[in-house]
């Protein structure tokens, strides 16, 4: 074993007994009274603070949250050790024999038909088949079916357009991308015409109203949607753009903040010119 691999060993051990430690009678009662269900916010949480540390390209922000990803899996792991259901070493075992199952083209014999391929494309390809053929998983009624329910919204809506695009379910260009969106604001605008127009009369119509704020609700959603399929369409990732966006908007937002401190004046809808102003000097 090379001294690379030694040192990866032990620190991997080191996690482990830690996290034993802390899951002990005498160890950490907040970590003891952590489950699987109650670490799943976390698990999110900090997977998306893992991936601010990627977009700010800072090696110690991105080494200090893939460690607190390492924690949470090894954590929620070890939780399902402690009740038998299988070992920490199970779910290592587990994954290392997929990657190598998965993957014939890398260390399957040269005689295998899948051992050669000519782009991730089969790659993919080879990957759907060997769910089927090797693992014996059911074939989705739909390829929808593949995407999870439990991603957020964002992530979800852009997975179930790259499946439906991979069956050729899809703009032929751009224009029809861009077209749908310019559609689906122009729905918006008009049903929020037509929910003025109902709530000058709510107390008479109170479910028109009702069914008039749902039926925005589903316009917005439609408006939404084509944006993520724009994002999808010129290969950026939604969620990380709107990350950024929400980083850009903190900044801005604080920098009106201080100004408007400086300057002795309230954030207040009265004050807005001079908020806007201060916003506008923000981006410079």
């Amino acid at each position: 074993m090379s001294n690379q691999n030694f040192a990866q060993t032990e620190a991997f051990k080191a996690l482990y007994e830690t996290v034993v430690k802390l899951r002990a009678p005498d160890g950490c009662p907040w970590d003891r009274e952590q489950s699987p269900t109650t670490l799943r916010g976390d698990l999110i949480e900090e997977t998306y603070e893992c991936i601010e540390a990627i977009d700010e390209k800072d090696p110690t922000h991105i080494k200090e949250e893939l460690g607190d990803l390492f924690l949470l899996v090894t954590m929620l792991s070890y939780m399902h050790e402690q009740e038998g259901l299988f070992s920490v070493a199970d779910t290592l075992k587990s994954i290392t024999e997929k990657l190598i199952r998965r993957h014939p083209h890398v260390f399957g014999d040269a005689g295998d038909p899948r051992s050669q391929v000519k782009d991730s494309a089969e790659v993919l390809e080879n990957w759907a088949k060997i769910k089927v053929e090797q693992e014996g998983r059911k074939p989705k009624d739909s390829l929808l079916d593949e995407v999870s329910r439990a991603l957020p919204p964002l992530d979800r809506a852009c997975k179930l357009q790259k499946k439906a695009a991979k069956a050729g379910f899809d703009w032929p260009d751009i224009k029809g991308v861009m077209g749908k969106v310019e559609e689906e604001l122009g729905e918006v605008a008009t049903a929020i015409g037509e929910l003025e127009a109902i709530s000058l009369h709510a107390k008479e119509l109170p479910e028109r109203v009702k069914n008039q704020k749902e039926a925005l609700e589903g316009e917005l959603g439609d408006l939404l949607f084509s944006v993520v399929n724009l994002c999808r369409f010129l290969k950026v990732e939604p969620s990380v753009a709107l990350q950024r966006t929400n980083t850009k908007f903190v900044t801005r937002f604080t920098h009106v903040e201080k100004r408007m401190k400086e300057t002795g004046q309230e954030m207040k809808p009265g004050n807005l010119a001079a908020m806007d102003k201060f916003w506008e000097e923000a981006k410079l």
